[in-house]
C-alpha cells in the first residue's frame, strides 16, 4: 500500500495497537525525547493483558511523565520526592512492565497545517481487524486507531492538511482496504486536547 503523506502530516498520538510500534511519517520508528530516561527493553510486551499494580509513586511519576516527557529523572525525581536513583528504577520497571509504552509530545493540529480533522467509523467483515489494524497504521493521516463496540467496530482518528486531502484518505485508502464494509466520517469542528 503506498503511503498518503505531506510534509505537514504529524502523528498526534504515539501508542502500541495492536502490539505494533507506530512509525512518523517517514517510516522511521519514533525517537524518544533527548531525556535520559530508560530504553524500553527490546520485544518488551504491547499491552498487557492485566493492570499492573501501581501506588502513588508511580501514580505521581506517571503524572509528571504525562505533563512534560522530556525533563529529566531528576526533576521528576524532585517533582515526586523521591532519589534520583529510585525514580529511574520506577520508570524503568514501567517501562519493562508495558505501562509507559512510549514518550510524545502534543502538538496543535491546525498550528502544524492539518486544518481538517474527522473521527471516521468503520464496519468491518468478521476476522478482518489484525490485518486491518495494521494496514491503518500504514496510512499517516491516521492518528489514532480504536477497536470498540457498539454500532460500528472501529474508530480513526484523521488529521489531513485540507478537506481534499481528507477526502483522498478516506476514500481512496481507508475504505479500500479489504475487510472494510462501511464508513461513517465526523468531521470535528473544533477540538481541545486535554494533554496540553
Amino acid at each position: 500500500m503506498q503511503k498518503i503523506g505531506t510534509p505537514a502530516v504529524f502523528r498526534l498520538d504515539e501508542m502500541f495497537y495492536c502490539g505494533l510500534d507506530h512509525k512518523d511519517s517517514s517510516g522511521a520508528a519514533a525517537a524518544a525525547p533527548a531525556a535520559a530516561l530508560p530504553p524500553r527493553p527490546e520485544g518488551g510486551p504491547a499491552v498487557p493483558s492485566t493492570p499492573v499494580p501501581l501506588d502513588e509513586t508511580d501514580r505521581k511519576i506517571l503524572a509528571e511523565l504525562s505533563r512534560d516527557s522530556r525533563q529529566s529523572v531528576t526533576a521528576i525525581a524532585a517533582a515526586v520526592h523521591v532519589s534520583r536513583a529510585h525514580a529511574y528504577a520506577r520508570i524503568n520497571r514501567l517501562r519493562e512492565e508495558g505501562v509507559i509504552l512510549r514518550y510524545s509530545t502534543v502538538i496543535d493540529p491546525v498550528r502544524a497545517g492539518l486544518q481538517a480533522s474527522a473521527y471516521v467509523t468503520l464496519k468491518l467483515e468478521q476476522n478482518t481487524w489484525r490485518e486491518l489494524c495494521a494496514q491503518l497504521q500504514e496510512i499517516p493521516a491516521v492518528h489514532h486507531i480504536a477497536l470498540v463496540g457498539g454500532n460500528f467496530d472501529v474508530m480513526l482518528l484523521v488529521r489531513a492538511v485540507d478537506t481534499v486531502h481528507l477526502r483522498q484518505v478516506i476514500f481512496e485508502h481507508v475504505q479500500q482496504l479489504p475487510g472494510v464494509v462501511d464508513t461513517q466520517t465526523f468531521l470535528i469542528f473544533e477540538d481541545i486536547d486535554t494533554r496540553a
